[in-house]
């Protein structure tokens, strides 16, 4: 690993966050010293935590900015043809109920979530998404991307979430309500937006490490 070794070798966060993947800050900040240094680092993708935790987000490797860009057009496909509520890539991020700022790999919002909410453009997005979709990446933590499932997108009211771990070749489907389903082997099957993302499906062959 390379190593900080001489006062010359001044990293920025972003040059930390590739060398070393994600980098949790210790001290926690408010909502408004978020913003101020998402606004200072424009370019850093980083998430808050409801107690004010901050975590920088180190850029995907290939494979994964792959497979989330798949996810991402599918979707974009079906958005395209049906024209319904808003759709979101893995740039925005959305200000939950219970104080944090989250970045999923895509997210949609239906148009009865839209249209009580204000539609200012210069802010972090103020409604919760009807559906999320993470694929994990070869610097994630399955465990905690887990617990963002159920402790973050769930408990703030998403309706459909689908956890996609392309090492292991399973899909976690969290549900409002209900228990996970875990769907094993991608080889053949096909996931259903079911009755939140109506007549989408993602061929899971797609999300398969080595396709092109």
């Amino acid at each position: 690993m390379p190593s900080l070794s001489t006062e010359s070798d001044v990293l920025t966060l972003e040059e930390l966050a590739i060398r070393y993947g994600p980098l949790e800050l210790q001290k926690p900040l408010s909502k408004s010293e978020f913003t101020i240094l998402t606004e200072r680092y424009p370019d850093l993708q980083m998430e808050r935590e409801k107690d004010g935790v901050v975590t920088v987000m180190s850029p995907v490797k290939r494979g994964s900015g792959k497979r989330e860009a798949k996810l991402y057009g599918f979707l974009f496909l079906w958005h395209l043809k049906h024209r319904l509520g808003e759709l979101h890539g893995p740039s925005s991020g959305f200000d939950l109920p219970d104080g944090a700022t989250k970045s999923p790999d895509v997210a949609w919002i239906s148009e009865e979530r839209l249209k009580n909410a204000p539609d200012d453009e210069e802010t972090f997005v103020p409604i919760v998404p009807d559906f999320v979709g993470e694929v994990r990446s070869s610097t994630d933590r399955l465990k905690k991307l887990k617990t963002k499932m159920t402790d973050t997108w769930m408990a703030n009211g998403v309706r459909l979430a689908w956890l996609i771990d392309p090492y292991e070749e399973k899909v976690y489907i969290y549900r409002a309500g209900e228990e996970v389903e875990v769907v094993e082997g991608f080889e053949g099957k096909v996931l259903s937006g079911e009755d939140v993302l109506d007549g989408f499906e993602l061929p899971l062959d797609e999300m398969r490490r080595g396709k092109h």
